[in-house]
């Protein structure tokens, strides 16, 4: 017996994981429309913006930091390499670990896409109206530490920091 049309209906209302994924592309499409003349996606500048910091990563650290698993964070660096925007090399204490960094013109890129990143995300937090977007922000960060791996890893030194 097929499922009654309220179910979908329902469904269709309730399912964070469905209004997630439709936000989750609005978000994406605006800003690889947004990074598009800086030669980047909001995935690549996502991932750079990860690097930037003042000791190169461990792959599974940062995997874990942007909810990826290692297979599809290498493949998504694998592009960056080729562009000379990051290094992918073994870590010098324990060659069994590779570690991920920005290379010169990897800093270079993510300087020129911070404008375009800066102008979309002011220009969506307004149309956002009566949202607030600091709660948004920890309320999808309360999604995200659902994630087991992704709770030690702070987005970023300070990690109380809403931005």
């Amino acid at each position: 017996m097929p499922l009654p049309y309220e179910t979908t209906l329902h469904v269709r209302d309730a399912c964070l994981c469905l209004h997630t994924q439709r936000a989750a592309r609005v978000l994406a499409r605006r800003f690889d429309a947004a990074l598009r003349p800086a030669g980047l996606t909001n995935e690549q500048f996502s991932l750079l913006m990860a690097l930037n910091r003042p000791q190169p990563p461990q792959i599974g650290e940062l995997a874990a930091l942007l909810g990826a698993d290692r297979t599809t964070l290498t493949a998504a660096l694998k592009p960056l390499v080729r562009q000379n925007l990051a290094s992918v090399h073994p870590d010098p204490e324990d060659g069994r670990v590779r570690r991920a960094a920005l290379t010169p013109e990897g800093h270079a890129r993510l300087t020129a896409a911070l404008p375009f990143w800066t102008e979309a995300h002011a220009a969506i937090e307004a149309e956002l109206g009566d949202a607030d977007p600091a709660r948004l922000r920890r309320d999808l960060k309360s999604l995200s530490a659902l994630n087991p791996g992704a709770a030690a890893i702070p987005l970023c030194d300070d990690q109380e920091n809403d931005a």
